[in-house]
C-alpha cells in the first residue's frame, strides 16, 4: 500500500475565453510570424497569441471583457498583413493551389530562360549574349510585375520597423537590376558590350517563386489529416418525420431527429441506434481497423460508415458539438500551437534579417574598398541577401508538428497541443490507472466452482436469481451463462438482503447467493471450497457463494463464484512495447493489493502502487517526476483527472470521461493501451524531424552566408539554394506520413 499526502492545488490563473482563430495572409518567413505575434500581443486584453507559418493562421486567447476581433484585425493590418476571423462553424480553409498559382512561375521562367541561355553559352566559352535592351525588356516585367509581391511585403515590413524574406529578395534583386540598368545607360552606347546582370535578378525571382509554389504544394500535404476529417462531414441527412423520409441539409437537422442510414452511407450525426443492427466502420475517427457491431441502444459517431444493415439513429449531437467537429478542432489547435523548441527559432528570427542586412553591407564595403571592383562587390552582397531568406527556419518546426499530429490522428491518437507532442519523446515512466485502462472495467465471472453433485446447478441457478438485476456482478453471471448456452429457469420471490446478497426460489429450491459472512450466519459449511476461495481472494477476486437452505435440515453448499476484472487483450503487448522503448511502467490503482498485483504480474508491469486514494494519485505522479524524470499518466476516470494534469504528459482513454480527456494533452480514441506506445513513438519521430529540419535550416545559412560573403556563390546559385532549403524541410517532415503505427 502506498500512502501519500494530497498536493495543494495551484492558484487559479486568470481564465481566458475561447480562442479567436484568424487566417493570416501575406506571411512568408519566420520574421513575419514574429511580427504578427508581437502586433497581436500588444492589443489590450490579449492573454496569448500564437501564429503558425505552415497553417497561415493565428490563435488568440482573450481575457474576459477584453477587446473584440476588430482590434485584432486592425493590429494585423497595421503590421502589414491581411487577416480574417474563422468561425467555428466554418473550419479553417486549407492552403489552396490558387494561393500558390503556377502561372507566375511559368511566366517568370519564360522571360528568364533566354537570359539563362546566354549564361549557358558563356559556360561553354561562347561570347554570345542578347542585346542589352532586350535583356532589360525581359528582366523588367519579372522584376516589377511578377516580383511586385516582394516589394509590397518588404515595404510593409519596413513600415512596421522590421524585415522579412521579401525585403531581402527585394533588396538583393533590385541591387543587381539597378547595377545592370546603370551599366546599360552609361556604357551601352560604347564599342564594347557592358557587363549586365539582368539574368541574376530575374532568375533569382523565378527560383524564389518556384520555391514558394513547391512549398505551398508540400504544405497542403501536411494538412491531409484535417482535410480527410472534414471530408467525413455529410452535407445532407435522411430524416424521418411524420412517418416520411425527407432528405434535408444538415443545417435543418435538429437534436432528437430520427435519421435513416442506409447500407454504405455515412452516419450524418452523433446519435443512438433506435432500430436495426449493422456494423459500422469508424476507422477514420478511431483508427480501429475492424467494423464495430451496432445494435439498438448503441452509440454511433457522425462521419462513420454504415456497412450492411439499415439503421434508425436518434441524433444526439450536431455541428460544433459533434465528436467529429471536436476532433477537427483538437487537431487544428495542436497544429496551430508552438512547440517549446520553436521559441528558440523565434528569438533567432527576431534579429536575423537586420544581421543579414548588416553582413551584406559589410560584404559590399569590404570587397569594394579592397578590390575596387564595386560591380563584383554588389553581386556578392546580393548573394548574401538572397541565400539568407529565413523561410526554412519558419517552416522547420510547424511542418513537422502538422505532419506528426495528422498521422497520429489517422491512427486514433489525438494530440491536443504541440507541447505534449514534444514532451512525449522524453517520457521514461508511464503510470497506468488499472480499471478501464489496462482492464476491461467491468467484472467477469472468473471462476465457477461447484460443490460435489452440483455441477449442473451452480450457474443456471445463480443466473436465475439475478435475471432481473442490473448489478455488475449479476450481468457477469448472466453473460457467462449465455456464453455457455445455458438456460436459466424462472425464479420467484427474489429479493435483496441488505449487505448480504440475494434470496429466492428456483424450481422449488430455496437459494441464498451472497457473501462469506452471510454463509457463516446461515451455517453453510464452505470448507470444501475454502482453498479455492482463498486463492481467488489473493488474486483480488470478489467471491460469492450459492447455497440451498432447507426448512429443517442443514443448508447445502451449491458452489463458489469468483469475479474479476480481466486485462484487455492488447494490454500485455502494450507493456512489452513500452519496455522495448526503454520506458518503465507503473500501475497506480485504488484497488486492493491482491487485484493490482495480479494484473501487474500478468502484464509484466515494473512497479505497483495499490489502494491509492483518488486525491493521492497526483502526489504519486509528482513523486515519480522527482529527479527530472519525464512522466506520462494514462487514465480514463474522473478520479484520474488530477493525476493527468500533474503528469508531464497526460494520456486519456477516449472511452473514458470528458473530465479526464479535458485534463490530458493526448486522447486515445480507442480504449487500446497499445496506442500509448504509439503516441510516444510518433512523438520521438516528430521531434527527430524537428531537429533535422532545424539543423538543415541553420546549416543553409551558416554555410551559405559565409560562402556568399567570400564571393564563392553567385546570386543565381544562392536563389536556388534558398528555394531548395524551404522545400527540403517540408518534404522531410512529410516523411512522417509514412508511419503506419509500427513501433521501431
Amino acid at each position: 500500500m502506498t500512502t501519500a499526502t494530497t498536493l495543494p492545488l495551484p492558484p487559479a490563473a486568470p481564465s481566458a475565453g475561447p480562442p479567436v482563430r484568424l487566417q493570416i495572409e501575406g506571411m512568408t518567413c519566420a520574421s513575419c510570424v514574429g511580427r504578427v505575434e508581437r502586433a497581436l500581443k500588444k492589443v489590450p486584453g490579449v492573454a496569448s497569441a500564437e501564429v503558425n507559418l505552415a497553417t497561415e493562421g493565428a490563435e488568440v486567447c482573450l481575457l474576459p471583457g477584453g477587446t473584440g476581433a476588430d482590434a485584432l484585425l486592425a493590429a494585423v493590418e497595421k503590421a502589414g498583413y491581411h487577416a480574417r476571423v474563422l468561425q467555428d462553424e466554418a473550419p479553417a480553409p486549407l492552403p489552396d493551389d490558387a494561393l500558390h498559382a503556377l502561372w507566375p512561375v511559368l511566366a517568370a521562367a519564360a522571360l528568364s530562360l533566354p537570359l539563362l541561355a546566354q549564361m549557358g553559352a558563356m559556360a561553354v566559352g561562347s561570347a554570345w549574349q542578347l542585346p542589352g535592351w532586350l535583356q532589360w525588356a525581359l528582366a523588367t516585367p519579372v522584376q516589377f510585375w511578377l516580383g511586385a509581391r516582394f516589394y509590397r511585403a518588404g515595404w510593409a515590413a519596413l513600415r512596421a520597423g522590421s524585415g522579412n524574406m521579401d525585403l531581402l529578395v527585394a533588396l538583393g534583386t533590385s541591387a543587381g537590376y539597378g547595377l545592370s540598368v546603370w551599366q546599360l545607360a552609361v556604357h551601352g552606347g560604347g564599342g564594347h558590350a557592358p557587363h549586365l546582370y539582368f539574368e541574376a535578378s530575374a532568375v533569382v525571382i523565378t527560383l524564389v517563386l518556384l520555391g514558394k509554389w513547391l512549398e505551398g504544394r508540400a504544405k497542403r500535404q501536411t494538412t491531409e489529416a484535417i482535410r480527410a476529417l472534414q471530408a467525413l462531414r455529410p452535407e445532407t441527412a435522411r430524416v424521418l418525420r411524420d412517418g416520411t423520409e425527407r432528405e434535408l441539409p444538415m443545417g435543418q437537422v435538429r437534436v432528437g431527429d430520427q435519421l435513416v442510414v442506409r447500407p454504405g452511407e455515412r452516419i450524418p450525426a452523433d446519435g443512438e441506434v433506435v432500430e436495426g443492427s449493422s456494423h459500422v466502420d469508424e476507422s477514420m475517427l478511431t483508427g480501429e481497423s475492424l467494423p464495430v457491431a451496432k445494435h439498438p441502444g448503441a452509440r454511433v459517431t457522425g462521419g462513420a460508415v454504415n456497412a450492411e444493415g439499415r439503421l434508425l439513429v436518434r441524433a444526439t449531437a450536431l455541428g460544433v458539438e459533434s465528436t467529429l467537429a471536436r476532433i477537427v478542432r483538437l487537431v487544428e489547435s495542436a497544429q496551430a500551437r508552438k512547440a517549446p523548441i520553436q521559441r528558440l527559432v523565434d528569438q533567432v528570427s527576431a534579429v536575423f534579417v537586420p544581421v543579414v542586412v548588416g553582413i551584406a553591407a559589410l560584404t559590399l564595403l569590404g570587397w569594394g574598398l579592397a578590390t575596387g571592383d564595386w560591380e563584383r562587390a554588389i553581386l556578392d552582397a546580393v548573394a548574401v541577401l538572397v541565400i539568407a531568406c529565413p523561410c526554412a527556419l519558419g517552416l522547420a518546426t510547424p511542418a513537422a508538428i502538422m505532419a506528426g499530429t495528422g498521422v497520429a490522428a489517422r491512427h486514433g491518437i489525438l494530440i491536443k497541443d504541440a507541447q505534449a507532442l514534444e514532451l512525449a519523446h522524453k517520457v521514461r515512466v508511464v503510470a497506468f490507472d488499472k480499471t478501464g485502462t489496462l482492464t476491461e472495467g467491468r467484472p467477469r465471472l472468473a471462476l465457477a466452482a461447484p460443490a460435489a453433485g452440483a455441477e449442473a446447478q451452480l450457474l443456471p441457478w445463480a443466473a436465475a436469481l439475478q435475471a432481473g438485476s442490473e448489478h455488475p456482478l449479476a450481468r457477469a453471471v448472466l453473460q457467462a451463462a449465455q456464453d455457455q448456452g445455458l438456460h436459466a429457469p424462472a425464479a420467484s420471490g427474489v429479493q435483496a438482503v441488505a449487505g448480504r446478497g440475494l434470496q429466492g426460489t428456483v424450481d422449488g429450491h430455496a437459494l441464498r447467493l451472497g457473501s462469506s459472512r452471510w454463509m457463516a450466519e446461515l451455517g453453510v459449511d464452505t470448507a470444501v471450497l475454502a482453498a479455492a476461495a482463498q486463492e481467488a481472494q489473493a488474486a483480488g477476486r470478489t467471491v460469492s457463494w450459492l447455497a440451498e437452505v432447507h426448512g429443517g435440515g442443514a443448508p447445502r453448499l451449491v458452489g463458489l463464484l469468483a469475479f474479476g476484472d480481466t486485462a484487455k487483450p492488447q494490454a500485455a503487448g502494450a507493456i512489452a512495447a513500452l519496455r522495448r522503448q526503454g520506458v518503465r511502467t507503473v500501475l497506480v490503482s485504488g484497488d486492493n493489493a491482491g487485484a493490482a498485483g495480479a494484473v501487474a504480474r500478468q502484464l509484466g508491469i515494473d512497479e505497483v502502487h495499490a489502494e491509492v486514494l483518488p486525491g493521492d494519485k497526483a502526489a504519486l505522479v509528482a513523486s515519480l517526476k522527482a529527479g527530472g524524470t519525464t512522466v506520462a499518466m494514462v487514465g480514463d476516470g474522473i478520479n484520474d483527472a488530477p493525476a493527468l494534469a500533474a503528469a508531464d504528459v497526460g494520456i486519456a482513454m477516449g472511452t473514458g470521461t470528458d473530465v479526464a480527456m479535458q485534463a490530458a494533452g493526448v486522447t486515445l480514441m480507442r480504449g487500446d493501451p497499445a496506442l500509448v506506445a504509439g503516441a510516444i513513438d510518433i512523438s520521438r519521430r516528430t521531434y527527430a524531424k524537428i531537429r533535422q529540419n532545424l539543423f538543415w535550416a541553420f546549416v543553409y545559412n551558416v554555410v551559405g552566408i559565409p560562402l556568399a560573403a567570400a564571393g564563392l556563390l553567385s546570386p543565381v546559385l544562392a536563389g536556388a539554394a534558398m528555394a531548395f532549403s524551404s522545400v527540403s524541410v517540408v518534404s522531410n517532415a512529410l516523411l512522417l506520413r509514412r508511419w503506419k503505427g509500427e513501433l521501431r
